[in-house]
């Protein structure tokens, strides 16, 4: 039987983090034939050309998809999209994929998803039916929903929304996390390894920070402002920065970032890219996640680490116990960092963590394999009835 072709499209370093283990799965399956689709900022110098990531990791890239203007404003990230289709429109033509395979919620991802919905080629969606009311990435989500055949996951009660967004239960599957593929398949950086390669120190209390501008509400400048001020206070710790993504605003908090190394070399880091294993290792080793990304919420938790979420990027998103929401203010910022660093609340991070990783789920190329043929049907809207339907997978 000729083996399906699945193309990954990619355009973030994280994304392409939590992917990685699927694409592998992919590329070692006989049934399937991988396709890489890498775009955004992977191919930008000033986030660090981490397509070479993908290529180091031993994948070879199909298509790469310029669309990223030099310029992180409403109207350089319309024209990035308008660009993103064009782009899409031919590699999709040239590749003839069966099964388009995109995850979450980022503007270049949803340029993807229209070519290939409008080429007709079935698109399986990870991470939908997630909250972020701080930040367009919101509509963007549910947008990529409508426009998937199959969908996978990361919760149950994820799932449930999607099928409240008008999607047909029999789609709606619960995958496997990929943080839990990670932890279980690969070797850890040692803590004397890590050190060495982010060239610091490690010292009483260590931090992580990936702050990404909110771009529905909060002025960006004055909440990271605030941010930065509390990490001065706390100035006997180590401080690893990780860069935003070319979100609008983004340009402005790098330069802070770079301002705040600048003046803090002993302590402080910063990073276009940290890699999945270098910031797998700063969870593994570090005291505490600070910032509003969404990996605080969904891949820090398996770590035991706990996380100091930062004004409403991620609000409306379900948040475990090992996270701490604070308004962007300097003075709630460093409470709930204090509160963080206490060992009733590293314990009570422990323990979920514990929780997390007994919970097994099924892997997003078993859902694949098993659902090939809804791939291939029309779907439908799907009229939630009083009491609906269990979930396929729930």
């Amino acid at each position: 039987m000729e083996k399906k072709k699945i193309c990954v499209v990619t355009g973030t370093r994280a994304e392409y983090g939590l992917l990685r283990r699927t694409m592998m799965d992919i590329a070692n399956d006989d049934g399937f034939e991988l396709q890489i689709a890498a775009t955004g900022m992977h191919l930008s110098p000033e986030f660090g050309l981490t397509y070479k990531t993908i290529e180091e990791d031993g994948f070879a890239i199909d298509a790469r998809v310029e669309s990223l203007l030099s310029s992180d404003t409403p109207v350089g990230i319309g024209k990035s999209v308008g660009l993103g289709v064009i782009g899409f429109a031919d590699a999709f033509e040239r590749l003839r994929p069966d099964i388009a395979l995109v995850l979450g919620d980022r503007y270049e991802i949803l340029a993807a998803a229209w070519a290939a919905y409008i080429a007709r080629i079935p698109i399986v969606h990870l991470c939908g039916g997630e909250v972020t009311e701080g930040a367009i990435d919101d509509a963007i989500r549910h947008s990529l929903t409508k426009l998937a055949s199959l969908h996978v996951a990361s919760r149950a009660e994820y799932a449930k929304r999607i099928v409240r967004l008008g999607e047909e239960p029999g789609r709606v599957f619960i995958g496997r996390g990929p943080t839990l593929e990670y932890i279980e398949r690969e070797a850890p950086i040692s803590s004397e390894e890590l050190s060495e390669e982010l060239g610091l120190s490690p010292r009483g209390v260590n931090f992580v920070v990936t702050y990404h501008p909110a771009t529905l509400g909060e002025d960006p400048r004055e909440a990271f402002a605030e941010l930065l001020d509390a990490l001065r206070r706390l100035n006997e710790a180590a401080v690893v920065f990780t860069y935003p993504n070319s979100d609008t605003g983004g340009r402005v908090i790098i330069e802070m970032i770079d301002k705040f190394v600048s003046g803090n070399e002993s302590r402080a880091r910063a990073f276009v890219s940290l890699g999945q294993r270098r910031y797998f290792g700063c969870l593994k080793y570090f005291d505490a996640v600070i910032g509003n990304s969404s990996s605080g919420i969904g891949e820090a938790p398996y770590f035991g680490i706990p996380t100091v979420n930062i004004g409403d990027r991620q609000k409306g998103r379900i948040k475990p116990q090992s996270v701490i929401d604070t308004p962007p203010r300097r003075e709630g910022i460093i409470a709930a960092i204090d509160r963080a660093l206490t060992p009733e609340f590293r314990e009570a991070a422990a323990e979920y963590a514990r929780l997390l990783r007994r919970d097994g789920g099924i892997r997003v190329i078993d859902i694949i394999k098993n659902n090939i043929n809804i791939l291939g049907e029309r779907k439908t809207f799907y009229d939630m009835p009083e009491k609906p339907d269990l979930l396929s997978g729930a």
